[in-house]
């Protein structure tokens, strides 16, 4: 009698009795585990497509310019407001009201104004609906893409395998699982047997020479071994292998070996079944491969992918976006300032340093009446003076006048004018 990890084949029946199978499995591929995928830095844009936002943004576009052109047309949107100059119509939804309009609902953050004309009510509360589903289905799935942790997988089947040139594989010599890819009536599989019989003097002759081999070939390497011994080398140390996601290659089953006829047959059979219907295997299964296993959680094995807390490197683009924000709000702060204050030296005649000056202790002071009158100094043409008369011809002399300007040079500057 054996007892071994023995696969039932139809070659092995005709010289021997199997016992019913006491353990179910199949061919599977074991690679090395591949590194944690670095996350990206704009990974709370993953949620959702490209196309999506590119759609999102031609929305908010289109809604901005059709909410702008129905408040235009629409008269219940415009008002007259008296001043004192007169009456002027005046319509809150410029283009730019609109569009921050609906940057407001966008963000949920809503606007301090609102459409008054039926029109535009339909307008708002349509894209109010929108950006509600919207941000509940981002919302809904941001948690999602954060907190879990993927891992790029080099190959998920037996065809990736095969059409991979850069990952090389292989089987245990003379084993069930050769037997198997030898004589497979599938195309892929009858290929890998193919290549695996060309390049046989290669193959390990043994389980852990395999396993070994993928642990030091840094992803280069697959190997294929039945499901179990698979998931029971998993977990040992150094925990680097693991097994590809998915169906097995084959379905195949353990089995007890008896002598031909055995009168031990049948009742190793009841026991067998009688153990299944227990829960008595899978309980050793559970015990001699997981808990007593050295890699962690069993259900983490084989996935592609766990939960994982959130890092600076989840969420740093939102911090270069908002320091961006920031840059650029001051840059137009101070375009914004160097317009005024060239504006302002036009209108007072002044130079623009001055105004610049003024401009900057008016937005320290924050004092309308800071600059005084001698900083916008106009100039005017003096008055001539009168004609002084001297002798006794009655002529006029020219009389000389010191008149200080304070003109658009940097430095004020004085100069003599004879009038």
């Amino acid at each position: 009698m054996s007892i071994a990890p023995l696969t039932i084949l139809h070659d092995r029946a005709r010289v021997v009795t199997f016992s019913k199978p006491f353990l179910t499995l199949g061919i599977s591929i074991m690679i090395k585990r591949p590194e944690k995928q670095k996350p990206n830095v704009f990974s709370f844009m993953d949620p959702l497509e490209n196309l999506i936002w590119v759609c999102i943004v031609v929305a908010s576009v289109g809604v901005a310019m059709i909410l702008f052109t129905v408040s235009r047309i629409s008269p219940v949107q415009w008002v007259i407001e008296k001043s004192e100059v007169g009456s002027k119509p005046q319509n809150d939804f410029s283009l730019g009201n609109s569009a921050w309009f609906v940057l407001g609902a966008l963000m949920q953050q809503g606007s301090d104004i609102l459409p008054r004309s039926f029109s535009g009510r339909v307008i708002g509360s349509l894209w109010w609906f929108f950006t509600l589903i919207v941000i509940a289905s981002y919302t809904a799935n941001l948690a999602a893409f954060l907190t879990i942790e993927k891992m790029d997988m080099p190959i998920k089947s037996a065809d990736d395998l095969l059409n991979n040139r850069d990952i090389d594989y292989g089987t245990k010599t003379n084993g069930s699982t050769l037997l198997f890819f030898q004589k497979s009536k599938v195309d892929t599989y009858k290929k890998m047997g193919e290549y695996m019989t060309r390049t046989k003097d290669k193959l390990p002759s043994k389980v852990e020479e395999g396993v070994n081999k993928v642990r030091n070939s840094k992803g280069k390497y697959a190997f294929l071994i039945e499901s179990t011994t698979n998931e029971y080398h998993n977990q040992r140390s150094p925990c680097n292998t693991m097994k590809v996601p998915g169906p097995n290659l084959n379905e195949q089953a353990f089995g007890i070996a008896l002598p031909d006829k055995s009168p031990l047959r049948e009742k190793i059979n009841i026991a067998i079944l009688q153990m299944q219907s227990d829960g008595f295997m899978q309980q050793l299964y559970a015990k001699w491969w997981y808990d007593k296993g050295e890699c962690g959680d069993p259900n983490d094995q084989g996935k592609d992918s766990r939960k994982v807390g959130l890092s600076l490197s989840n969420v740093a683009g939102i911090f270069y976006i908002l320091i961006g924000g920031l840059v650029l709000a001051m840059f137009m702060a101070l375009v914004e300032f160097m317009f005024k204050s060239k504006k302002e030296a036009k209108r007072s005649k002044v130079c623009m340093k001055r105004a610049m000056h003024c401009e900057a202790r008016l937005s320290i002071h924050g004092n309308s009446n800071i600059c005084s009158n001698s900083d916008f100094e106009t100039f005017e043409s003096p008055s001539p003076p009168s004609p002084v008369k001297y002798g006794s011809s009655g002529h006029t002399k020219p009389s000389r006048t010191l008149i200080t300007f304070s003109n658009t040079n940097d430095h004020d500057q004085k100069r003599n004018t004879l009038v």
